[in-house]
């Protein structure tokens, strides 16, 4: 064959491959962004959850599950973007609602800011902010209590017994060492309120718009709780996701370092006393070999949520309100609503259910 035939030869097969790669559709895995992502003030990215190969097809049935659970407001965060976000009834995205007990892990971490500026050491007594007297105990007994045992529930003291969740001092009296017993009540966490209001000088509305909301683009309000007893916080579902932004990026913000002490924050969401390894500072923690629930005494075998990745850590508030965060999956949820059924713990039957809905969802 002359050498122009074979030139021309050459060409005509390059020329076909190249015409079989064209037509031939390029086979692609399902990628979504993976860069973390932080939401302006006014406008926040989505993200498609058929990017990142979720079962789809399980929407329907996870949406159904939540309308009968009683939720008004769903949200999923995946390196930030919102990648689901549903409604239901008159609810809406600009409807406020309260956190419930989910609010704790917002004031572990104002305490958190209010030691990194030197106005608290979590490990000094809490008379020290609260002054003498704040309970019926004597003074070395209330000596004997820290800043820390109070994020912990592990002051001591009585259980509140009044049903309002009393702060009067003589709703406060001894039953045991502080650091070896816990138990959740609502009344020795109020006190921290106190405690950050004293040592900074501002109200705590003050302290947190200064602190968070202005740094993460966060609205919300602190109103007193049940017969003025406390301080309950209120915002929007996607106020409650950019908090949980924040605690999925260890306290920084788009660079901005709202919480800069490691240390604290790692203590914050690992277990911080013996008797419930699955209790950090006001935040619950899955993936641990056993657990305490609020208002029993009794030890359980297993993780809070045996459905959700191990490495998840929550706030949770009564009638099921959650902010669930895991680090592995880049993952913030969130659920508020009424009660999905009889209990009205912070921990509750629902939290495994809607993990077993979400494994489907997220295919982990």
């Amino acid at each position: 064959m002359k050498p122009v035939y074979l030139l021309l030869f050459a060409l005509i097969i390059i020329g076909g491959l190249q015409s079989c790669k064209k037509n031939s559709p390029a086979v692609e895995q399902p990628t979504g962004p993976t860069t973390m992502y932080f939401p302006g003030s006014s406008t926040w990215e989505t993200a498609d959850p058929a990017l990142y190969n979720w079962n789809t097809s399980s929407l329907n049935d996870l949406y159904s599950f939540l309308q009968t659970k009683n939720t008004k407001g769903f949200l999923i965060l995946k390196n930030g973007r919102i990648a689901l976000e549903k409604y239901f009834g008159t609810f809406t995205v600009d409807s406020p609602w309260y956190w419930a007990s989910a609010g704790k892990t917002l004031s572990a971490f104002l305490v958190g800011i209010a030691q990194q500026e030197g106005f608290v050491n979590i490990n000094n007594p809490s008379r020290q902010y609260l002054g003498a007297g704040w309970s019926t105990m004597t003074t070395a007994q209330e000596n004997a209590i820290t800043v820390k045992h109070h994020l912990t529930m592990s002051t001591g003291v009585e259980d509140d017994q009044s049903g309002t969740d009393c702060t009067a001092p003589a709703c406060f009296t001894y039953k045991t060492t502080p650091g070896t017993r816990w138990s959740y009540s609502n009344p020795p966490y109020y006190k921290l309120v106190d405690v950050v209001e004293n040592a900074t000088g501002k109200t705590y509305n003050a302290f947190t718009q200064e602190k968070v909301y202005n740094k993460i683009g966060m609205t919300g309000v602190w109103l007193p709780g049940v017969g003025g007893n406390g301080k309950i916080h209120y915002s929007n579902v996607r106020s409650m996701a950019r908090f949980g932004l924040l605690l999925l990026n260890k306290g920084n913000w788009n660079g901005t370092a709202v919480l800069s002490d490691q240390t604290y924050f790692n203590e914050m969401i690992n277990t911080s006393q013996n008797m419930n390894p699955s209790y950090g500072y006001l935040t619950w923690l899955n993936g641990k070999s056993n657990h305490m629930l609020p208002g029993t005494q009794l030890t359980f075998n297993g993780s809070i949520t045996p459905n959700a990745p191990v490495d998840m850590y929550a706030a949770l508030g009564k009638n099921d309100q959650k902010i669930y965060v895991v680090p592995s999956q880049n993952l913030v949820v969130i659920r508020v609503g009424d009660a999905s059924g009889s209990s009205l713990f912070a921990v509750s039957n629902f939290d495994n259910e809607l993990w077993g809905k979400l494994k489907v969802l997220l295919k982990y």
